[in-house]
């Protein structure tokens, strides 16, 4: 298996597949690589180089007790693509991967980056504060690390089968490979990572990391996401940004990569040949 190792010893597994352009996937929590398969195919029948890492503790990569925050996200990252060499690349991220990828650049340069896209991303800050006042209760976070702590396995069945693909919608065509695939994903994961990552997602605030971003950032959300809700997100994030583009699925779910891949792959690819 291809991996690294960070400066503190982990290891992060990662796919590279092709050549050409590179674009760079990161996943949402607590999911791992496996999360893009649609995008990786897509964009590798396309011509492209296509990777894609395991973050810390999730997935293939070491199950560390420490370092699950923004800074060392984006410092793996960082690490993987210096290890890689890669230039001129597209950064693709989903839900918490859109915050890594906007934390990576915005702390370590653009140098290496050509365009950015954030999908159902959490930034600019998901938490409720007095400075964010659309924001989620932090209970509402407590909770979802209540679950993770003590019957994780059932936590990661009832959120791909209900509000992450939007199947508990009225009319819904819930799909059990789709659900089992997350749940695999997720059990493949330390539970100490999926839990620090709660707050890590929660409770980033990302706002000054959007100002800095001089790059191409197309900002994808939909507007029936039930995980990161559309109004204290996609919007906010696009005005953030100096080169940022907002385009909105209405009735599209949080998890819209897997399930309405056919839509976001054209629109990334159409983004990056833009």
């Amino acid at each position: 298996m291809s991996s690294i190792k960070t400066k503190d010893g982990v290891e992060i597994f990662y796919k590279d597949w092709g050549a050409g352009q590179p674009i760079v996937f990161s996943h949402g929590w607590p999911l791992s690589s496996d999360d893009w398969d649609a995008q990786m195919m897509f964009f590798l029948g396309k011509g492209f180089r296509v990777i894609a890492h395991d973050r810390r503790g999730h997935g293939r990569s070491s199950q560390v007790a420490d370092g699950h925050d923004m800074d060392h996200y984006a410092d793996d990252l960082a690490a993987l693509t210096a290890h890689l060499d890669l230039k001129n690349a597209v950064h693709v991220g989903h839900s918490t991967g859109g915050g890594e990828v906007v934390h990576y650049i915005a702390r370590h340069g653009d140098s290496r980056v050509a365009k950015a896209a954030i999908i159902a991303a959490v930034p600019p800050l998901m938490v409720k504060t007095e400075a964010n006042p659309g924001g989620l209760p932090k209970e509402v976070f407590d909770g979802l690390q209540a679950q993770v702590a003590t019957n994780r396995s059932q936590f990661y069945y009832d959120l791909p089968a209900g509000p992450f693909y939007g199947f508990n919608r009225p009319g819904a065509k819930k799909s059990e490979a789709i659900v089992w695939n997350w749940w695999r994903q997720g059990m493949m994961g330390g539970a100490k990572a999926h839990y620090d990552g709660i707050v890590a997602f929660s409770q980033t605030d990302f706002t000054e990391d959007l100002k800095k971003i001089n790059v191409p950032v197309l900002v994808m959300h939909g507007d029936d996401d039930q995980i990161v809700p559309y109004a204290d997100s996609g919007p906010l994030s696009a005005k953030l940004l100096k080169n940022g583009t907002l385009k909105t699925y209405k009735g599209f779910p949080h998890g819209m990569p897997t399930t309405e891949h056919e839509t976001i792959n054209a629109d990334l690819l159409a983004f990056i040949k833009g």
